[in-house]
């Protein structure tokens, strides 16, 4: 292969990044953001139900219908629901056959992992997840007690769950709902609950528990909206009106709301 003189190279080398520039000149302009204000909308997909952060109670509709609601209307847009019962039941968003004309933005169960970052951009986080401890009284350690858990419609690690309890050699049953979780620790039939996190600590401020973190070697994740790859423009917009709902409390209040004043103290 015949050598490129000394001489040469400097103005191959211009060339070259010269014609780097160009190209990015010429790709099509993100127009994310003024599509979304021409239409007037904020269009959102999340799971019909996932307590607390999407509810069917239109007077506590959920976290995160709350804080886009906050969001669009910072945008001056109005925001617009559309339900997708496959959010939350997997962090894959691959598997949620969401598409780009169906919504802007993903909300209701969506975390940012490795995974969910190489399909999605994010928004910066507003609460994290992962399992949680539901304790009617403190319990010091978990050895051979017994639990009830509550797996509804989350996307959480239940096999990495399954081989906690059973390496503690915790007895456990299934809860089909929140409310058999609470019955089967008022009844002494468990002497703690396991659930999402932001799932415990509703229950407990609610029934006057206290709500802790699972033991550190069960994963926690970062709670955020997801957003289309390439919507920069749109993202930018969004961190900026999540940061300004942020500084002025509202989130803190949306987040009280729904969490509670907690009974008792919750570690981690």
């Amino acid at each position: 292969m015949a050598l490129i003189p000394a001489k040469a190279r400097t103005p191959l080398s211009y060339l070259m990044i010269f014609g780097l520039l160009a190209g990015v000149y010429l790709l099509p302009a993100d127009t994310s953001l003024s599509e979304v204000r021409r239409a007037g909308l904020l269009r959102a997909c999340m799971p019909p139900v996932y307590p607390p952060l999407v509810t069917n109670d239109p007077n506590a509709p959920g976290i995160d219908v709350e804080l886009l609601q906050a969001l669009a209307e910072k945008l001056a847009l109005k925001l617009a629901i559309t339900p997708n019962p496959a959010i939350g039941q997997d962090f894959n968003p691959r598997n949620w056959r969401v598409t780009r004309a169906q919504c802007e933005v993903l909300a209701g169960g969506v975390v940012a992992s490795p995974v969910t970052r190489s399909f999605l951009e994010t928004s910066p986080s507003y609460a994290q997840t992962g399992w949680g401890l539901v304790l009617p009284k403190p319990v010091g350690d978990l050895q051979g007690r017994r639990a009830i858990v509550l797996t509804g419609i989350s996307g959480l690690d239940r096999l990495a769950l399954s081989r906690f309890l059973r390496s503690k050699s915790i007895e456990f049953t299934i809860a089909p709902n929140a409310a058999e979780l609470v019955r089967a620790l008022r009844e002494g039939r468990a002497d703690f609950g396991v659930t999402e996190m932001l799932l415990a600590d509703q229950i407990a401020a609610r029934e006057g528990f206290s709500a802790e973190w699972a033991p550190e070697e069960l994963p926690r994740y970062p709670v955020v909206f997801g957003l289309w790859k390439g919507d920069l423009t749109l993202k930018r917009a969004i961190v900026d009106g999540l940061s300004q709902i942020e500084r002025s409390g509202e989130m803190a209040k949306i987040m009280a709301r729904y969490r509670g004043e907690r009974a008792g103290s919750r570690k981690g």
